[in-house]
């Protein structure tokens, strides 16, 4: 299996939330693992004012393959308007563990996307 993996960048603004969506992810096999980290502070620009929030960071387990479907799943369940939603593309890793992700991501057959 060859497949393209990416790690996927998203912040949600609690823990619950983070929580859900994790847990969406996976089930819906567009993620392989999701972390979910500790809070941070996010300052940002957003419509002409800085603005500063406590945000609950995501790193999520993808293939390139099963992106379109991540990405998808993200903005129906994440309740920002404009999610911050980033891939970044693995080159390199423990082949096992990319093997994984690839085979985690996939839709069982007798399933439709």
């Amino acid at each position: 299996m060859n497949e393209k993996i990416l790690l996927v960048l998203t912040n949600m603004p609690d823990r619950d939330s983070a929580q859900k969506m994790a847990n969406v992810l996976i089930e819906s096999r567009t993620a392989a693992c999701v972390n979910i980290l500790a809070e941070c502070s996010s300052i940002y620009r957003w419509q002409e004012k800085i603005e500063t929030a406590n945000e609950i960071p995501l790193l999520i387990k993808t293939t390139r393959a099963a992106y379109t479907r991540l990405e998808a799943t993200i903005r129906a369940h994440h309740p920002y308007e404009l999610p911050e939603i980033i891939a970044v593309s693995i080159d390199v890793g423990f082949p096992g563990y990319l093997h994984w992700v690839a085979q985690e991501t996939q839709m069982p057959e007798n399933e439709n996307l």
